[in-house]
């Protein structure tokens, strides 16, 4: 069984120590969905939400709220991100939004968690923004995609 990074030997929360670490590339991928009433997919597709660009300004929320990451999750590292990309693609299949955020950093620790952040900050910002043509969307399936980079390697949960 894998041992807790984030638990110390009494049990207590502890923030890792990744000094010994060397910097290098990582990058995480992440993606969550946000299921509507065809009506409500509409009504973004058309740009006719009374508040504005939906999408336009769910991708600005998910890319500042990766920035933030640290500042929301405790145990979380500060990192200088290099690069993160929020894609909001409209899917009539289910219906509702697709969010997919890619983070990338050099440095000691991995970015899985700026990119689940983006994801889960782009999807409460459509709600957000589209509460009042419907509050029955569901927020669902948020989850890590892929990760490169770190001692642990690579991991492709879907590709």
């Amino acid at each position: 069984m894998a041992k807790l990074t984030h638990i110390d030997e009494q049990g207590r929360a502890r923030m890792v120590d990744v000094s010994h670490k060397p910097d290098s590339p990582r990058t995480a991928v992440a993606r969550g969905e946000i299921h509507m009433k065809k009506e409500t997919l509409g009504l973004i597709r058309a740009g006719q939400i009374k508040k504005g660009d939906v999408l336009t300004v769910a991708q600005i929320a998910g890319i500042a709220a990766s920035k933030r990451t640290s500042d929301l999750i405790p145990l979380c590292h500060p990192l200088p991100l290099s690069k993160v990309d929020v894609d909001l693609e409209l899917d009539d299949s289910l219906p509702g939004v697709i969010v997919t955020a890619t983070a990338k950093v050099t440095g000691k620790t991995g970015v899985e968690m700026e990119a689940l952040t983006a994801v889960s900050v782009a999807a409460l910002t459509v709600y957000d923004m589209a509460k009042a043509a419907e509050k029955t969307m569901r927020i669902q399936n948020i989850r890590l995609i892929e990760k490169h980079g770190g001692a642990s390697g690579d991991v492709v949960n879907e590709l």
